[in-house]
């Protein structure tokens, strides 16, 4: 099962598997981090599931849409590797993928 590396806004990072065919925002949200909101449920209406992802990773992920860049636009903690979890497709390929979970706005 794909693995996923997950930092919280306080810097513990946890391992955690997850199912192929998740989202990055389903996977970090169904392993119990409650500061992940993810209000609208992956719906991309509210970057709630705000992530910042590790630059080795971040070319391998599907093209931002411009919903989404619309949305972390919004966000004080928006980086270049910035990306809603909600938009992220977790698959094999992304084995071993970091992220770092985003500051509260």
């Amino acid at each position: 099962m794909p693995q996923l590396i997950v930092t919280t806004r306080s810097g513990e990072t946890s391992t955690i598997e997850a199912d192929d065919g998740l989202t990055v925002m389903e996977a970090i949200r169904d392993n119990g981090f409650d500061e992940l909101l993810a209000l609208c449920g992956g719906c991309c209406s509210c970057a709630t599931c705000h992530v910042h992802v590790d630059p080795e990773f971040f070319g391998q992920l599907p093209p931002m849409s411009e919903g989404e860049n619309d949305l972390l636009d919004s966000s004080s903690d928006r980086d270049r590797w910035s990306r809603l979890g909600c938009q992220i497709p977790f698959t094999g390929d992304l084995d071993g993928l970091k992220v770092r979970i985003a500051a509260e706005d």
